[in-house]
């Protein structure tokens, strides 16, 4: 009996925590304001106490998601951070995902471990074209997406059109939970469609603490003190034709990523930004079950421990030189010192140091839940799609991995160097933002799906293992993975190379010369992917 209301404890303590959870992430177009917003749930969730002030007093103006040296001095987002804080009783892990569409493979891989994602929109633009593609990988995951348009205190498209912008070019429903009052600078606050109350704002210079709150009802008449009878009215009839004609928000249609709810805010100033987030804790669901490959799901809630392994990320901490494993928890509860089993290396491993993040920041931790975002010192052991369990391993469906659409020749420009430039492109290949190559007079090949990701790669090479060199881009436009007995098939025209498992590939001049070959040639099986 005492055995029995043990285990009945033991199962709900777990599945408390499973409901305190909230995995999401980030999804924007670059400049939409993504990495500012993230700063200011973290200001509003209590985890910092100044925007922007996160590191040394030299550095005040650093955010926590961009710690990396090229991300501070070009103020662009190139890498993904992990975030996590506590706010009203609820555990947030907030994946801040990189923006530029060069970097779209690492996003993707992260949206995996995230149970909802935050659509973000500039309001002078509405839907753009890195978030068309982000949104569909969220679609095809079935993950609910909830929107903010951002950018609100700047000149904006009337946000009937922002709504319809939406609805049109991504073919979902979208309710709005505020209606804003004004745009650029006679942005006044907004008005919360749901309990009818008006929420004005002070500008906060800088944005850098919280933001004065006053709350009122639609007929205080302070309110139309505050707007020209131009903009009052525009703003009731705004609010009566949203009460009237827009469909009320459904949360199963939300949970099944057919509608999204939509906030209008400024980041910036923070407008809007608290209420968001109290809102946001409401809407997005914890962590739910997981389809397998096999048919069935995984239940967070199983007495057996999962997780994966989603990115690996070289020289978070410059001081010791470490790689970090960003492990997602999927089932069981974690715990520090345990033994799990790796399915691609078919042995049992004991994850001794294990780490919460924050941003660049990590701290050990004893436990943790479905949800979770863990880091895991990864000397060698851990690849991307690395499965972790107890009992029987999940059957999950693969992280996606994308063929290298550019290439690039690294020569180093240093002798004396080559040792710490081999091992910089071994570990920083490992985090799997460019694939390398070798080629038959052993010159390193990079590959990858922008340029950006060649500058990222060089510039990390030199900044942090000292190991300068230069590109030499090559004129070759697509990969393919072939069979061991057809290298001597292909001609001279096309580049062989291998991958760091030592399979074939052949490089293409061009689409059309891979469609020609492969027409002249169809006994000759080529793949997109690398075997296994």
């Amino acid at each position: 009996m005492e055995e029995n209301l043990s285990s009945e404890k033991k199962i709900k303590s777990l599945e408390d925590e499973i409901q305190r959870r909230r995995a999401f992430a980030i999804i924007a177009h670059p400049d939409a304001g993504k990495t500012t917003l993230t700063e200011k749930l973290l200001l509003y969730g209590g985890a910092i106490q100044l925007a922007g002030h996160v590191r040394a007093r030299k550095d005040r103006k650093s955010t926590k998601s961009d710690w990396m040296t090229m991300e501070k001095e070009r103020g662009i987002s190139v890498s993904t951070a992990a975030l996590q804080f506590e706010y009203e009783d609820c555990c947030l892990n907030l994946l801040d995902t990189p923006g530029h569409q060069d970097f779209s493979e690492d996003t993707y891989r992260t949206l995996m471990a995230a149970d909802s994602a935050v659509m973000l929109l500039d309001a002078s633009s509405g839907v753009e074209p890195q978030t068309i593609k982000l949104f569909h990988v969220c679609r095809e995951r079935k993950i609910p997406i909830i929107t903010f348009i951002n950018k609100m205190d700047m000149p904006a498209l009337d946000p009937f059109v922002l709504i319809d912008d939406v609805e049109k070019t991504l073919n979902i429903s979208a309710t709005p939970m505020f209606w804003p009052m004004g745009s650029g600078q006679d942005f006044k606050g907004v008005y919360d469609l749901k309990n009818n109350m008006v929420h004005r704002y002070e500008r906060v210079t800088g944005g850098a603490y919280r933001a004065p709150d006053s709350v009122s009802g639609l007929d205080d008449p302070e309110l139309k003190s505050m707007m020209d009878e131009d903009l009052y009215h525009s703003f009731r009839e705004g609010v009566e034709l949203v009460k009237d004609g827009l469909s009320d928000f459904d949360m199963e249609l939300f949970l099944a990523g057919e509608i999204t709810p939509v906030f209008f805010g400024s980041a910036i100033t923070n407008f809007g930004v608290e209420l968001f987030l109290k809102r946001f804790l409401e809407l997005a669901p914890p962590p739910a079950e997981i389809n397998l490959k096999s048919g069935g799901s995984l239940i967070p809630k199983s007495e057996d421990f999962s997780a994966f392994v989603f990115k690996l990320q070289a020289n978070m901490n410059r001081m010791h030189r470490d790689r970090v494993a960003f492990v997602r928890i999927t089932s069981g509860k974690f715990e520090r010192g345990m033994n799990v089993s790796v399915a691609r290396l078919k042995k049992q491993v004991k994850l001794s140091s294990p780490v919460a993040f924050f941003g660049q920041e990590r701290s050990t931790i004893d436990t943790a839940f479905p949800g979770d975002i863990i880091g895991l010192i990864n000397p060698g052991l851990y690849q991307i799609g690395d499965i972790l369990y107890t009992g029987t391993v999940p059957d999950f469906h693969p992280l996606p991995r994308y063929a290298p659409e550019m290439f690039a020749r690294l020569v180093p420009t240093d002798t004396g160097k080559l040792k710490s430039f081999r091992k910089g492109v071994t570990e920083l290949s490992e985090e799997g933002v460019v694939q390398t190559f070798s080629s038959q007079d052993g010159s390193t090949i990079i590959g990858a799906v922008g340029q950006l990701q060649f500058e990222v790669f060089q510039f990390r090479l030199q900044d942090e293992y000292q190991a300068p060199c230069r590109l030499e881009n090559l004129g070759y436009e697509c990969s393919r993975w072939i069979k061991e007995e057809d290298i001597k098939k292909f001609s001279s025209y096309d580049l062989i190379l291998r991958d760091e498992k030592e399979n074939p590939v052949v490089l293409f001049k061009s689409d059309f010369r891979l469609k020609s070959f492969t027409e002249a040639n169809p006994e000759i099986e080529i793949f997109e992917h690398p075997p296994g």
